[in-house]
């Protein structure tokens, strides 16, 4: 007999060619669609979060601006005539109350506006509101300040240079006539290392990719200028940056909104990428000296 011969058979598996097309067209159909579906909940997403960071920013700047501007001293704000990009103060660190009274036996550093005076005696501890802080050496003692000549801080009228501070005695160096005391015989500090400060607004405006081109600067450690500004000062090097992409910036000035305060209003827009965002905020400024 002759021997069989074993015959194997292998079947072979796959996918034809319009299979494959097929179920990349599915694929592709289901993709486009799910994108379609999830598109709008990712874009709205990513708005929510440009929306978030752009009010955070305004009211950051809105909220570091009051501050600076609820310690500025009584009549000391003023505004450019006919720009509303820049806004000027003198910001105070401490202040106190002042004797005008000695004791029974007549004693004390009391103020007067009949003499000079080279030391002048405070009641209690000195502060603004929470704050406190201790004068030094070359901070600025006002007392009085009503923003008009003979009582005014920028024309150093009614300031004296703070020598040194002795338990609830400050002294004085030289010494100071005053022409004017408190109604509530109070004073103020201005600090030598911040003098006046101006917040100014440059480059406002939104740029071809929708993004603001306003920067808001806080200038400072420029003096004390007498002469109120005609324009917005020019901005020198390393002056610190409080907020970018602005795409309007205003501050308005009422000095008599009240007997007792004035009122400034600000009114910032940040853009990026096509996104704004408005912020406006009334500040009321205490004039009383």
């Amino acid at each position: 007999m002759k021997p069989q011969k074993i015959v194997t058979r292998h079947t072979e598996h796959g996918f034809t060619l319009v299979e494959a097309i097929m179920v990349l067209t599915i694929t592709a159909i289901l993709g486009a669609a799910v994108a379609v579906f999830l598109r709008q909940p990712v874009d709205a997403y990513f708005d929510l979060n440009r929306r978030a960071a752009l009010s955070d920013a305004a009211d950051t700047t809105a909220r570091r601006v009051s501050r600076d501007l609820h310690l500025a001293l009584p009549n000391s704000v003023r505004a450019v005539a006919g720009d509303s990009r820049c806004i000027e103060f003198l910001p105070t660190v401490t202040g106190g109350r002042y004797r005008e009274q000695g004791d029974s036996t007549g004693a004390g550093n009391l103020f007067t506006t009949a003499a000079s005076i080279t030391a002048l005696d405070f009641l209690g501890p000195l502060g603004l509101g929470t704050a406190s802080s201790t004068p030094v050496s070359g901070d600025l003692l006002v007392i009085n300040n009503l923003g008009i000549a003979g009582a005014d801080a920028y024309a150093g009228d009614n300031t004296a240079v703070i020598a040194s501070v002795a338990g609830n005695t400050v002294n004085l160096n030289p010494g100071k006539q005053f022409l004017l005391g408190s109604p509530t015989r109070r004073f103020q500090v201005i600090s030598s290392a911040e003098q006046a400060v101006s917040y100014v607004c440059t480059e406002v405006g939104v740029d071809a990719a929708g993004n603001g081109t306003g920067i808001l600067w806080r200038m400072n450690r420029y003096g004390i200028n007498p002469t109120a500004p005609s324009t917005c000062p020019a901005i020198p090097a390393n002056t610190p940056i409080l907020v970018q992409n602005l795409s309007t910036c205003q501050f308005t000035y009422i000095p008599e909104v009240t007997v007792r305060t004035g009122l400034v209003s600000m009114r910032f827009g940040l853009t990026r990428n096509g996104e704004t965002v408005n912020l406006f905020q009334d500040v009321h400024v205490n004039n009383v000296p």
